[in-house]
């Protein structure tokens, strides 16, 4: 079986991730998107509101399960017994800092490879802060997120 981990902080899970879950879905047997526990950011949703939500925004597709996790993710992937981890660029922007990281995820793992995708065109503009900043300011995101997340985002910013 041909497994792949999406992981991120989905905080909140936007359009654009949900496109490249359903687009490596198609690649892969199974896509375990992984929702980061400690993030090292101050996340606007708890680990619990943010699984409920991706969980929600995802419920139906095939081969796709959603989990949290915590620690390293190359030792997350090995439990997992998955030998691919797949990250988003968006934008060139993205590039340096994910071309890092994998770098150092190869160092730690060299059995572990990573996998670029980009997102749908009117998806690539598309970021978690960028949608709850305009959330925060009373915005409409209703453009850039499921409408479940747009419900939430109305009730934690009011």
């Amino acid at each position: 079986m041909r497994s792949v981990v999406y992981p991120g902080t989905f905080d909140p899970i936007t359009n654009g991730h949900a496109d490249l879950i359903v687009r490596a879905a198609r690649l892969f047997d199974r896509v375990v998107v992984a929702v980061a526990a400690d993030t090292g950011k101050a996340p606007t949703f708890t680990t619990a509101e943010r699984l409920a939500l991706v969980n929600e925004v995802l419920d139906g597709q095939p081969r796709v399960e959603v989990v949290s996790f915590s620690g390293l993710l190359v030792n997350f992937a090995r439990q997992l017994e998955v030998g691919v981890i797949m990250r988003g660029l968006r934008a060139v922007s993205d590039f340096e800092y994910e071309f890092q990281l994998a770098g150092m995820n190869r160092r730690m793992a060299p059995d572990i490879e990573t996998l670029f995708l980009t997102p749908a065109e009117q998806y690539s503009y598309i970021s978690s802060s960028l949608v709850r900043e305009i959330a925060r300011l009373r915005g409409d995101v209703s453009p850039f997120v499921a409408p479940s997340v747009q419900a939430a985002l109305r009730e934690r910013f009011g």
